[in-house]
């Protein structure tokens, strides 16, 4: 499996317990939608490898998981830091006009009269979604992700429609 084929469900941030158990940071909106996983992919030294789950308990935006064949506090510590992934099969069905934000990547950004840029990336930062735009000329432009900027989204089209403050792109 190629990371290009998964999205990052979150990252192994601590062990729990003696016994093999870790403490999982969970970056999806709904959580409670992955509590029936059978296994998912950990990055370790750079390659997706697959680990079948034992038990995986939510707990708010973070889960409680115990992996096959990890049964000790040491083979757990290994995981720390440690990435997981699920291939892209496993997202759930967005409703009419829904977007990931893996979508965006790559999308021209334009508003009425110019093409702004590609989209390179997507920050969210503490509820503050912004799209990062690299412009023909090279230059990095950060754009809020709100309604009143984000007019339309067209991701079959690889295009966002955009109505831009004054000044943002000088600044």
């Amino acid at each position: 499996m190629k990371e290009d084929d998964c999205y990052q469900l979150g990252e192994v941030i601590k062990t729990h317990g003696l016994k093999g158990e870790v403490s999982i940071r969970l970056d999806v909106d709904y959580p409670e939608e992955y509590k029936e996983l059978e296994s998912v992919f950990l990055k370790q030294e750079g390659k997706l490898v697959p680990f079948f789950i034992d038990t995986f308990h939510i707990q708010a935006s973070n889960a409680l998981v115990k992996f096959e064949d990890i049964d000790s506090i040491d083979q757990a510590r290994e995981l720390v830091k440690c990435s997981l992934f699920l291939p892209l099969s496993y997202l759930p069905e967005l409703s009419e006009g829904g977007y990931y934000f893996h979508d965006l990547v790559g999308c021209l950004v334009k508003d009425e009269d110019n093409e702004i840029g590609i989209v390179k990336s997507i920050y969210d930062l503490s509820g503050n979604q912004l799209l990062e735009v690299t412009s023909k000329e090279g230059k990095e432009v950060l754009i809020p992700m709100s309604e009143e900027v984000m007019l339309k989204v067209d991701v079959e089209a690889k295009a966002i429609h955009v109505s831009l403050p004054d000044g943002l792109l000088d600044l």
